[in-house]
């Protein structure tokens, strides 16, 4: 079942009807696309109800620690102090954390709301908390929470000295207005990684009251959605990420994984009025993580990601303050030194003037698949990189979709430039669209197949 919500026309998370009861605050921005928390509005989120199920309530046989917003000065004790498998269970209200932090290292601990709402708890930075949650243990769940106002990461992910980091799972979580970026995965340079993550059926946004906070140094807009440095095997899927962009300076990407970063898999995502959409890799030389098993033999010298897929994302831009911007929709897709990335089925769409829909750079980039996308804007090949091309759509018209200037990036029936059109696509790559619908053998292009 579908259900296009308000003007973005993405499907929303369900927990009853089509609707998720803790997804429903937002202001500004694409209309219905979010904003600050408990401003009214409708949300929407990619994925449908079997994508995004409430999560499974505590192990019985764990400890359960319940916390209120009186113990807000007690929380970097309790957090740190917590044992292998706890349950964190924070009651409903507004954390006002001033400077206070939790940092998690006991293995299989969740951080989650009583309730099950993420609208209900607010963890309230205020700008003064630098990290508000920092997990350094595997098996670490954050889920069912609002982080708002770090000064840099609400929330970030790293490894020890003497361990990975792996299966972090971060779930329907809403990001607000951090100074950084919102999602930060960082290893410890002792050599021990932080892999095998998932970030799935949350919403990231910066906020046009929170973007005058933004950290400016480096390069004037130093924040993101999601920023991961040699981390591999993470799944980026259902959430929507917008706002990211700033009035001076190129912010980074929505979804970012670069440094020696690997089979990363993005999907189903919405990414609305972003600088910058899904990146793998950056630059063109570098400190990288490497592998031993010759991941990527076509390439020489420095590569910034391995292989991963980039399949049935809406990227899109129709924000004025975005597109006026001096450095305005950037890219859409971008595989930078991006050996054997794939981008297969998505929908990139800008309302104005974009230097790329999807570009791959530097002689690293070798491989590189573009596969079935639909985008108004060019494919960009740029400084010596090498991909195959098939079955894409450029120079989209916006009648092509439900409603292509507010951000419904559905086909619309008439859209006989893009259905049945695509290519086949190897089975098990891409089996389904946006809406977890089935493609059939007649691929229509771009993220959604016309039902």
């Amino acid at each position: 079942m579908r259900c296009i919500m308000g003007l973005i026309g993405v499907l929303a998370l369900a927990a009853v009807g089509c609707v998720q009861a803790e997804d429903m605050g937002g202001s500004g921005g694409v209309a219905g696309s979010g904003g600050s928390v408990g401003d009214g509005g409708t949300s929407g989120v990619g994925g449908v109800p079997a994508a995004c199920p409430p999560l499974a309530g505590p192990d019985p046989e764990s400890s359960i620690i319940d916390v209120d917003p009186s113990q807000v000065g007690n929380l970097t004790a309790i957090v740190s102090s917590a044992r292998p498998g706890d349950t964190i269970r924070f009651a409903s209200g507004r954390y006002e954390l001033a400077g206070v932090y939790m940092w998690v290292s006991a293995s299989g601990v969740t951080l989650r709301s009583a309730s099950g709402s993420r609208d209900d708890v607010v963890l309230d930075g205020n700008y003064q908390t630098r990290e508000i949650i920092t997990v350094a243990a595997s098996d670490v769940t954050v889920a069912n929470l609002t982080i708002a106002k770090a000064a840099t990461h609400p929330i970030h992910v790293v490894s020890t000295d003497s361990a990975d980091t792996l299966n972090t799972q971060i779930y329907n979580v809403h990001i607000v207005d951090p100074r950084e970026q919102a999602i930060k995965i960082n290893p410890n340079p002792g050599g021990y990684f932080v892999d095998d993550g998932e970030i799935a059926c949350s919403h990231i946004e910066l906020t046009d009251t929170g973007r005058p906070n933004v950290q400016p140094n480096p390069g004037g807009c130093y924040t993101g959605g999601v920023d991961a440095h040699q981390a591999r095997g993470w799944v980026i899927r259902d959430n929507v990420v917008e706002g990211f962009w700033c009035n001076a300076g190129l912010s980074e990407h929505a979804i970012h994984f670069w440094r020696g970063g690997r089979d990363t898999l993005v999907e189903r995502n919405v990414l609305l009025n972003n600088a910058r959409g899904v990146g793998f890799g950056l630059a063109a030389g570098g400190e990288a993580r490497t592998y031993g098993d010759a991941a990527c033999p076509g390439a020489s010298g420095y590569v910034g990601h391995y292989d991963g897929i980039v399949r049935n994302n809406f990227v899109f831009a129709n924000d004025p303050g975005l597109l006026s911007s001096p450095d305005g929709f950037d890219c859409g897709i971008c595989f930078w030194s991006a050996c054997g990335a794939r981008a297969l089925h998505n929908s990139i769409v800008s309302t104005s003037d974009a230097f790329s829909s999807i570009e791959w750079r530097f002689p690293s980039s070798t491989g590189v698949e573009i596969i079935n996308n639909i985008a108004t804007h060019p494919l960009r090949q740029r400084d010596g990189a090498s991909a195959t091309l098939d079955g894409n759509l450029q120079s989209a018209q916006l009648s092509l979709f439900v409603d292509g200037q507010n951000g419904d990036l559905h086909l619309d029936p008439s859209a006989s430039e893009a259905i049945d059109q695509g290519v086949l696509v190897p089975a098990g790559l891409c089996d389904d669209d946006i809406d977890r619908d089935p493609r059939d053998g007649n691929r229509d292009i771009g993220a959604d197949e016309a039902q």
